[in-house]
């Protein structure tokens, strides 16, 4: 079985995107403001970059432009949690010290000189840490734009009983 934890962070990250979700498509500044739109695709992009890696697919996101309103990344979005969750069932607990490659490797060891190996279980709290640290600035930008972003902390999740996800619906 995959460590609790993991699935926890998981679980976590997928509500609070959720969340983030709800507060960006309920106010109407957000559909036109090009920081929300660019972050919101970095998150979810690299959230599906990371999933393919881990299943061992070639690398292969779509082109910003291919989405013609918020709702639509919201959508390819929502999509990477339901690839996750699948995926995280489907773990075999002893492949999580197995280590990952990056195609973007050289790139690193360019950038600071070498690259330690890293784990599937590194790179799984990677991903969250990342989607947190960009759903702050999504939150941020949201906050400048006259919004009002949600409390998306990991304890505010546990304090609330772990609840599922609430993605605003299709419509917006």
């Amino acid at each position: 079985m995959v460590p609790v934890e993991l699935r926890q962070l998981m679980r976590h990250m997928e509500w609070a995107d959720s969340l983030a979700w709800n507060a960006v498509l309920t106010h109407p500044a957000s559909e036109g403001d090009a920081p929300t739109r660019e972050r919101l695709m970095h998150v979810h992009g690299v959230q599906w970059a990371y999933l393919q890696i881990w299943r061992g697919e070639p690398l292969d996101l779509p082109d910003p432009s291919s989405f013609h309103d918020l709702p639509a990344v919201r959508a390819w979005g929502r999509g990477y949690h339901a690839a996750a969750v699948g995926f995280m069932e489907s773990l075999d607990p002893a492949t999580l010290g197995n280590e990952i490659h990056f195609p973007w490797a050289a790139q690193l060891v360019q950038r600071f000189g070498a690259l330690h190996p890293s784990t599937l279980s590194q790179t799984i709290l990677q991903i969250t840490s990342h989607s947190t640290y960009h759903r702050g600035q999504v939150n941020a930008r949201l906050r400048e734009i006259g919004g009002e972003p949600p409390l998306t902390d990991f304890i505010v999740w546990v304090w609330r009983g772990e609840p599922a996800p609430e993605w605003p619906s299709e419509g917006g």
